[in-house]
């Protein structure tokens, strides 16, 4: 399920996965089949790892990958779920050819 909340992102962010709904900046993105593609994989993530440790494996991972960068932004751009989705968000079939734990590759 995908909802818009207009005054929920910081800056440059404009979507997020919280299982089971797709959160975007605005209603024009539902279009914008690269990033659903990519917070499908995010669900896919959430999903494997039964959603509560999801988040405690990304939160603790964003914060030692920002403390070894010295920036929350390069922090959260090399947390192994978002290099996984990064990666593969062009693939639209890849949230449905996505062997589990497919992350780790990433760590």
């Amino acid at each position: 399920m995908i909802l818009v909340f207009k005054h929920f992102f910081y800056k440059n962010y404009v979507g997020l996965s919280f299982w089971p709904f797709i959160i975007l900046k605005n209603d024009s993105l539902k279009a914008d089949s690269v990033l659903i593609n990519h917070e499908k994989i995010h669900l896919k993530q959430q999903l494997e790892l039964l959603i509560i440790p999801f988040y405690i494996f990304y939160i603790s991972e964003w914060l030692l990958r920002s403390l070894w960068h010295l920036s929350f932004y390069r922090g959260y751009q090399n947390i192994s779920f978002e290099q996984e989705a990064y990666h593969n968000e062009h693939n639209l079939n890849y949230p449905n050819e996505r062997k589990f734990f497919s992350f780790i590759k990433y760590l």
